[in-house]
C-alpha cells in the first residue's frame, strides 16, 4: 500500500497553524487581534505559530501603524495557499482510503 500520509504538510500539523491558514485563504487578510480572538489563543502562542509559517513562506506578516497603535497583518502567499490546498486534498484522500 502507497504511503497515504506522505503529501500531509508537516507545517500544518499544529492546529493553531491549520487555523491560521484556514482564515487567510478564506479572507483577503487577517489582522493580530482578529486572529488572536478567532482562534482564541495568546499573543505568544499566535506570534510563534505565524512566525513559523513566514519561515516557510506560507505566510507574510506586516507591521505598521495606524494612527499611534502596531498593526500587524497577515496574508497568504501564493505559495502558501497551493501548500496548504494539497495538505487539504491530501487529508481528504487520507480519510477516503482509510474508511472500512
Amino acid at each position: 500500500m502507497k504511503n497515504i500520509i506522505q503529501n500531509i504538510n508537516k507545517a500544518f500539523d499544529h492546529r493553531i497553524r491549520l487555523g491560521i491558514m484556514s482564515v487567510l485563504i478564506v479572507n483577503e487578510s487577517a489582522d493580530f487581534t482578529t486572529l488572536k480572538e478567532l482562534l482564541g489563543v495568546t499573543d505568544g502562542n499566535l506570534a510563534s505559530h505565524a512566525k513559523a509559517l513566514e519561515s516557510e513562506n506560507y505566510i507574510m506578516i506586516e507591521k505598521q501603524f495606524i494612527g499611534k497603535k502596531p498593526n500587524t497583518s497577515y496574508r497568504a502567499t501564493k505559495e502558501g495557499r497551493k501548500a496548504f490546498q494539497e495538505h487539504i486534498e491530501a487529508l481528504e484522500k487520507l480519510i477516503t482510503s482509510s474508511g472500512g
